[in-house]
């Protein structure tokens, strides 16, 4: 499956969530995520050769989010690390745009130098 090739569309309460089953299917598509917390997060640690780096993908990350209204959790630390969580506030848990950002954020932090 190609995450990357679709669009985060707008979540209700309505949405239903994906299953601890569903979310682990559908990372297996992605590289170097991990589905924690129940099967309701998804959750990936990237590193970069230095501070400018990481910051550059914090900046490009900020970009894709607002493109797909989908935001993640992210902390920057030890000066060239981030750490980024997914979920869906809507459906409190994992939803198909969880796994489009982050085919999306992977696409940004490989088109970046390290």
């Amino acid at each position: 499956m190609d995450w990357s090739s679709k669009r985060c569309v707008p979540c209700d309460g309505g949405t239903p969530r994906l299953s601890a089953a569903q979310a682990a299917e559908g990372a297996r598509f992605l590289t170097g995520w991990a589905v924690g917390a129940g099967g309701t997060r998804l959750t990936k640690h990237y590193e970069f050769r230095d501070f400018a780096g990481a910051m550059r993908f914090v900046n490009a990350m900020a970009e894709v989010a607002e493109a797909e209204g989908h935001h993640p959790d992210f902390l920057v630390h030890g000066y060239k690390q981030v750490d980024v969580t997914l979920w869906t506030h809507a459906v409190g848990g994992l939803s198909e745009n969880d796994l489009i950002l982050a085919a999306k954020l992977d696409a940004r932090a490989e088109s970046r130098p390290a």
